[in-house]
């Protein structure tokens, strides 16, 4: 269970990293961290999050999906997400934790960083090289007396700017794997609305993202990268093409379909109908 929200200097202590340096800003090197809490349940967070390092967590699977990947994983958290872990010692990586204020502006512009199901990119070996490498100059500028927080806040946008650049072109390489899960959402939403027990109310992106196992942003990502339309997009789609099929050959009353595909009220039904053909059910029905 969820109990507190932490920010950075209660996440420094809860995690027992060394010496928290400030308490808007703090970059951890894996190296020379051998004391850190290992294991926890559920906790949130209200900062932003960038790691890169070797597979630690214990139930990671590392597939092989392309043959140029290196044994590197770049994992971005934002404010409100919730982590929990249980890892093995590591001998390298970097971690940030960044306040929100500081690079809000920036990251609001990517959608990765608010994705909620810890999906790890899995880089390839030049793009490896150049994200510790962008860690690494982050975290010496941070070791310095007096660093320059600008400078720092600079890398960070570099490497969000490159994490975006590495996620589409991950949607590509793994694509394999990710045409089944566009599959399996439309499987998912034809089942749903085909249940003996019939609907209970509209699904949900964040329903199918679930059943794939990823967070509502990142599903919604892939989504569109594939198909050009987003999930909420095809849901609506969907619906419509059900509800005009209803309509015509059917003897259900408008308030029978309406509440058959999920709506809570008819005059919701006859909103979304109407906006998506410009006419109202009842005049699409005599037609």
């Amino acid at each position: 269970m969820v109990k507190k929200i932490f920010n950075i200097p209660d996440f420094v202590k809860y995690v027992q990293f060394s010496h928290l340096k400030n308490e808007h800003l703090h970059i951890v090197n894996f190296a020379n961290e051998k004391d850190f809490l290992r294991k926890s349940q559920k906790i949130n967070i209200d900062f932003y999050l960038l790691a890169i390092k070797p597979p630690m967590e214990k139930n990671q699977i590392v597939d092989q999906k392309f043959e140029d990947q290196a044994n590197s994983f770049l994992y971005v958290d934002c404010p409100q997400n919730t982590m929990a872990w249980d890892v093995n010692e590591p001998d390298s990586g970097y971690v940030i934790l960044v306040d929100a204020k500081l690079i809000q502006r920036v990251a609001k512009a990517y959608n990765f960083v608010h994705y909620n199901n810890h999906e790890a990119l899995y880089l390839t070996k030049d793009e490896e090289v150049l994200l510790w490498d962008l860690f690494k100059k982050t975290y010496d500028e941070f070791q310095k007396s007096t660093y320059a927080k600008d400078v720092i806040v600079s890398y960070i946008t570099l490497i969000l700017s490159y994490t975006q650049i590495y996620y589409n072109r991950q949607f590509d390489t793994r694509s394999e794997a990710y045409h089944e899960v566009v599959e399996n959402f439309y499987k998912n939403l034809n089942e749903y609305y085909h249940k003996d027990e019939g609907v209970s109310g509209m699904p949900s992106v964040a329903y199918f993202a679930q059943k794939a196992n990823l967070s509502p942003n990142y599903f919604g990502d892939l989504v569109k990268h594939f198909t050009g339309e987003s999930p909420i997009e095809h849901i609506q789609e969907y619906v419509l093409k059900l509800a005009k099929d209803k309509l015509k050959n059917t003897s259900l009353s408008i308030s029978q379909i309406s509440y058959s595909l999920g709506f809570d009220y008819p005059n919701y039904f006859a909103r979304f109908f109407r906006k998506k053909t410009g006419m109202s059910p009842k005049i699409f029905k005599n037609i």
